[in-house]
């Protein structure tokens, strides 16, 4: 972390600006497992608070979430816990294929980037926001930028007028190798000036 706080202080004044301001960010982390990538799912296009409302009702319901508690699920269940069809059938694919074995999440720390992200993208509703925030969370590496992430747009826009997602790979390129560090902060910045951190 020392090395990433370094670099990006050196490479972009704006970033320096927040850490001196806001101090670092937390760094956190999820176990990796289907447990997660089905809070990330719950997570896709809802406020964080309500995704984590659904995924608590779903534990309530069923206790620890497996593929097959989840395969096997009535729909009416998973509507009661405040899921919508579409998140549903995301839920289900997801189990289905890790049940089928198309989807091995422990086998998946041992793969590259580009082959992590090929694996994931088979299951029904995952884009690139849900495999950064994986690959950012659960498997910690160290050079992911969400730019699907509203955050992530937002604050860059506000901080370095940025309208296209080619400017800010342009902006956010000198912070590689190290650019998840520079996402927290900007998600740290966003949660700080909005008073939700």
């Amino acid at each position: 972390m020392k090395h990433a706080v370094v670099h990006l202080r050196n490479s972009d004044a704006q970033l320096r600006t927040i850490l001196d301001t806001y101090g670092l960010p937390i760094i956190p982390f999820r176990t990796a497992g289907f447990e997660s990538m089905c809070l990330i799912i719950l997570e896709q296009q809802v406020s964080i608070a309500s995704a984590k409302a659904c995924f608590v009702k779903l534990e309530q319901h069923f206790g620890r979430l497996t593929p097959i508690k989840i395969a096997n699920a009535a729909e009416r269940d998973l509507k009661n816990c405040g899921l919508s069809r579409q998140k549903i059938s995301y839920l289900q694919d997801l189990s289905h294929k890790v049940l089928s074995k198309q989807i091995n999440f422990i086998s998946l720390k041992d793969k590259t980037e580009i082959e992590i992200r090929t694996a994931l993208r088979t299951i029904k509703g995952v884009g690139n926001w849900t495999i950064d925030v994986y690959l950012l969370f659960c498997l910690q590496f160290e050079d992911i930028i969400p730019l699907g992430d509203i955050a992530i747009k937002n604050t860059m826009t506000e901080l370095y007028n940025t309208t296209t997602i080619a400017e800010m790979e342009t902006i956010s390129a000198p912070w590689k190798p190290y650019r998840s560090y520079a996402t927290h902060i900007l998600w740290h910045y966003y949660l700080i000036k909005r008073g939700r951190l």
